[in-house]
């Protein structure tokens, strides 16, 4: 039996009152109560952004390039993916890379120890946390959270740091691995440090959901702050006739940013336990059971039956959701039961699993990569801009506070 904590019930319910599947009169008063708190959410970012458009509060440049790529919307658009390749084709052209992450869920100090260094006003002197220095990675993905313990694990040349303060995390990226470049991960609603390059992920397959703002949707901004995207990445397109409308009202909200189309691409199978890998052609004709905790489960599922999976049995739980060995040995049980002879989970869930239970099934997750379709060129065009020869080299120091540094030899548009 599947027992999920309360905050996950919750997110479960709330997901489920948004896309309308609940119909008791309760539930259409919670969505009428959801639409007020959405429109008040409304004003208040927007009001945020006036705050920063005017200068009452500030942005912070630190003397390095910025690149924040993020969403518009609540989770489910392959961000994960189009980070590791940003980093990868960026460590590839020369630059010392960093990527800064808040470490959404990551296992947090201690209560007395924060109150401890609030009460002796140490907050701004606590580092962050070091997922990887460039060369190896130091934590597991409790403390560091998955996405940036996977991004650590598969780019091992680029240091990877969590800390909800990203002008704290960046300024230490830049002093202890004279890093040159810093990559915001989730990073669109992240105004504190100024981004030279703003790069937004749209889920082709439910770019907007209801177009409603939170909580009464899955929108984080109003559509009108698209036009603060210089590159628009279409994630999960399938080449459909539907993108043609979608990039029209893209270009309605933003008519200067480049867009480019991509796709997940799945790569291969590889064990969780040995690290061995099998083709995706393995899956073909055998009975599978599925576990995934992600936004989007069905896109994961989908891979599994067009690969020709025979899917008996599978469990979906709330993003991000951390398993017990209890959890897993009653889904292998169950799995076993259904006539299942192995077990498919993707690669964020892989790194959230415990020890796997005694006589677990083969248990394997699948490898995913970005595959850019259509824009290829404005890609390369991109690296391109940010690896511009003229860069000054070696480490860097951060600007004085509060002067826009600049950044020597990219080309703006």
């Amino acid at each position: 039996m599947k027992v999920q904590p309360l905050i996950e019930r919750l997110e479960t319910y709330l997901t489920d009152l948004i896309a309308e599947r609940l119909d008791r009169r309760r539930d259409q008063v919670a969505l009428g109560i959801l639409f007020v708190l959405s429109r008040t959410y409304r004003t208040l970012v927007q009001w945020r952004l006036s705050l920063f458009k005017h200068r009452i509060l500030r942005h912070h440049t630190l003397g390095c390039l910025v690149v924040s790529i993020g969403n518009l919307t609540v989770g489910g658009t392959g961000k994960t993916p189009v980070v590791e390749v940003f980093a990868r084709s960026l460590t590839q052209r020369g630059r010392k890379v960093a990527i800064l992450s808040r470490g959404y869920r990551s296992k947090d100090r201690p209560f007395w120890r924060k109150m401890r260094d609030l009460a002796q006003n140490r907050q701004h002197e606590i580092p962050p946390r070091v997922v990887s220095d460039g060369t190896g990675v130091l934590l597991d993905s409790e403390m560091a959270g998955d996405e940036p313990y996977m991004l650590a694990k598969n780019l091992r040349q680029v240091v990877v740091l969590v800390d909800k303060d990203r002008v704290k995390s960046g300024r230490y990226a830049i002093r202890q691995f004279g890093v040159d470049t810093l990559l915001l991960d989730d990073g669109f609603q992240y105004l504190a440090l100024a981004p030279r390059l703003n790069i937004l992920l749209v889920d082709a397959t439910n770019p907007f959901d209801n177009h409603h703002l939170l909580p009464r949707g899955l929108l984080r901004e109003p559509l009108t702050n698209v036009r603060r995207a210089d590159v628009i990445f279409l994630t999960k397109s399938n080449g459909g006739a539907h993108l043609k409308h979608l990039k029209q009202f893209i270009r309605s909200k933003n008519a200067k940013a480049e867009i480019i189309e991509c796709t997940h691409r799945p790569m291969h199978l590889e064990n969780v336990i040995t690290g061995e890998r099998q083709p995706l052609s393995f899956l073909k004709d055998q009975r599978v059971a599925s576990i995934c905790g992600i936004a989007a489960p069905e896109s994961f599922e989908r891979f599994l039956h067009q690969f020709g999976a025979n899917l008996v049995h599978f469990e979906r739980y709330a993003d991000h959701h951390r398993y017990t060995r209890d959890e897993l040995a009653d889904f292998m049980n169950g799995s076993r039961e259904k006539g299942a002879s192995m077990v498919l989970t993707t690669e964020k869930d892989a790194v959230r699993f415990p020890k796997l239970p005694d006589g677990h099934l083969p248990s394997y997750f699948m490898r995913v990569e970005i595959d850019i379709l259509s824009g290829q060129e404005s890609f390369d065009q991109c690296i391109a801009r940010i690896c511009f020869t003229n860069w000054r080299k070696g480490p860097t120091t951060p600007a004085p506070e509060g002067e826009d540094a600049g950044v020597a030899g990219v080309v703006t548009k």
